[in-house]
């Protein structure tokens, strides 16, 4: 395991001074950060000012990105391959990013995956344990890890699901069970986090087209079912939800803590 840099550059003209931003100074660790949603939510935290770190695991992200995210700070963008569900190898990342960087002052839990599509009636107690272990255990594990390294005024920003809300489409119980989970670790960790003065809160997707979620797991006509119900007339997309984690990261969201944001398109009200 170790912390991969942005590929080298060639040399190039002097960048123009950049204007100040909101999270100008933060450093964000973003899991799941090489693709769909977290390569949406490490760019717009980019542009925000935040020099950002990225986890991966079957997603590398594409050097070309990891340039655009310097680009935006001037600090390089770095990343880290990891089993998020392994104790040892959480434990070893975070001290690879303590050594790199310092501080997190920005958490997104943004890995995790439905695995696949099974009824309960059919499903064996692994692929079950697999799909609690890759959305629960995951949060759980780089949450404590990370904790050490998370300032007063830190945000951790947590993606769940509408799943949470409405228990997901047909094969989905095991992932609604375990975005749910996260809801009420989110609430929970508001509260021990208060004191402390970091805030705790989720994000809580509908449907979010062009991510590997609904092209490996949702046929065309389910896509084009779902999209018909939903009030805004369209699917949502990476930065809708990036958008979302943004905001939450930001000094705007200081006094906001313990919530669920839903990005749906008004498909679900909670």
């Amino acid at each position: 395991m170790s912390i991969e840099p942005e590929a080298p550059r060639a040399a190039a003209e002097p960048e123009a001074p950049r204007a100040a931003a909101e999270l100008d100074g933060k450093t964000a660790l973003v899991t799941g950060g090489g693709v769909g949603i977290g390569a949406a939510i490490a760019a717009d935290l980019a542009a925000r000012g935040a020099r950002v770190v990225l986890t991966y695991r079957s997603h590398r992200p594409d050097p070309a990105a990891l340039e655009r995210l310097r680009s935006a700070t001037g600090e390089e963008a770095r990343a880290v391959a990891v089993d998020l569900t392994d104790t040892d190898e959480v434990d070893r990342a975070a001290a690879l990013v303590a050594q790199e960087v310092g501080s997190v002052d920005v958490l997104v839990h943004n890995a995790g995956g439905l695995v696949e599509r099974s009824p309960i009636a059919d499903m064996d107690y692994d692929l079950f344990r697999r799909v609690q272990a890759l959305n629960v255990d995951s949060v759980f594990l780089l949450t404590r890890a990370v904790l050490p390294l998370i300032p007063t005024g830190g945000r951790i920003v947590v993606i769940s699901s509408l799943a949470a809300r409405t228990g997901g489409h047909p094969g989905a119980t095991a992932y609604a069970t375990a975005k749910a989970a996260l809801l009420g670790f989110t609430r929970g960790l508001a509260k021990e986090l208060a004191p402390r003065g970091i805030t705790v809160n989720a994000v809580a997707p509908g449907f979010i087209e062009a991510t590997p979620f609904h092209d490996t797991f949702t046929t065309p006509a389910a896509k084009a079912e779902t999209v018909a119900g939903i009030p805004l007339g369209r699917a949502g997309v990476p930065q809708d939800v990036a958008s979302a984690v943004g905001w939450l990261a930001s000094p705007g969201a200081a006094f906001v803590t313990g919530t669920v944001v839903d990005v749906n398109g008004g498909q679900h009200f909670s």
